[in-house]
């Protein structure tokens, strides 16, 4: 283990045109004076304008251009940002995705040796646009969900371009989402808080969940998360599934989402049913139950059966 201090990063994505690099441009003015920054600009284009933008001199600045993160660039991503720490060793590095990057296999990527030997993932900041967002036909994209997906934050621009519905709309269905975000604001000229970049990546092991208002009719709610590398069996999360509403009085509502293999499951249980699919979320794994009355011990016992002994690959 290297005793050498971690840099923080922080990816900052969001659909094309969204205004990522107005809103990187205000972070770094408002920089903590003490905070060692340094800056990786990923321009979907053979010219990267971006880097020319952003670059005041003070701050290293390195481009990838000609592709997306993860994909085209991923080896040149690993090279420039082994060579960025090295040169500068700076507290925090912030990663401007392609509005065209997999924001998920990016993650997986940095936490991956070897730049995780020397990196901790701070928070992912996504910015959307609530026109787009309010809109179902953006979220049936897949690289759209996967943006909102892995936000740790989420933040709407151009507010003063959406009208009050719109922005009612982009807060009900943030709210909602799940796994649920640290925080969720609005913006306006790209008016990020650097203190952001230090929201929470992971909440703690049990939680509460927000029941909506309305539905708090004597119902309770429990949420756990488990460590990003525990994995789970799907045939036991099938069992667990299959005998939820025999576990739970009341049953209202479960969902989770599980590290099943390499892949990430969503598990949705509503109106007697449930089904699976598979999502880009990196995070953790996740369980949320609603209900009348809820056996949080056994119901944690039993989700905790379901994972896999460690030393699958994982080390143990």
């Amino acid at each position: 283990m290297s005793s050498m201090k971690k840099t923080t990063v922080n990816v900052l994505t969001g659909f094309l045109g969204v205004g990522k690099t107005t809103a990187l441009r205000h972070l770094i003015a408002q920089r903590p004076q003490h905070e060692k920054w340094a800056i990786i600009v990923n321009e979907f284009g053979e010219i990267g304008i971006d880097g020319a933008v952003l670059d005041n001199g003070e701050l290293p600045v390195a481009e990838i251009a000609g592709g997306c993160l993860c994909c085209v660039a991923g080896p040149q991503m690993t090279v420039t940002v082994a060579n960025l720490l090295r040169r500068e060793r700076p507290d925090r590095l912030i990663i401007e995705a392609s509005g065209l990057a997999h924001a998920a296999g990016l993650i997986d990527e940095l936490r991956a040796e070897p730049l995780g030997n020397a990196l901790q993932v701070g928070a992912v900041m996504t910015l959307v646009d609530p026109r787009q967002f309010a809109n179902n036909d953006y979220f049936r994209q897949p690289l759209y969900r996967d943006q909102v997906m892995i936000a740790d934050v989420l933040l709407a621009t151009k507010c003063d371009l959406a009208d009050a519905p719109t922005l009612a709309a982009y807060r009900d269905k943030a709210a909602a989402l799940f796994p649920p975000k640290s925080l969720i604001a609005e913006i306006s000229d790209g008016a990020a808080d650097p203190a952001w970049l230090d929201a929470a990546v992971q909440n703690k092991s049990r939680y509460r969940p927000a029941v909506r208002p309305g539905d708090a009719s004597g119902w309770q709610s429990q949420g756990w998360t488990f460590a990003p590398d525990a994995e789970f069996s799907g045939e036991a999360l099938t069992d667990l599934f299959d005998s939820l509403s025999q576990r739970v009085d009341g049953l209202v509502r479960a969902k989770g989402v599980f590290r099943v293999l390499d892949t990430w499951l969503w598990l949705n249980w509503t109106e007697g049913q449930w089904a699976a699919n598979q999502v880009a979320w990196r995070r953790d794994s996740r369980f949320e139950v609603i209900g009348s009355r809820i056996d949080a011990d056994a119901l944690e016992a039993a989700i905790q059966a379901c994972v896999l002994p460690a030393g699958s690959g994982n080390g143990a």
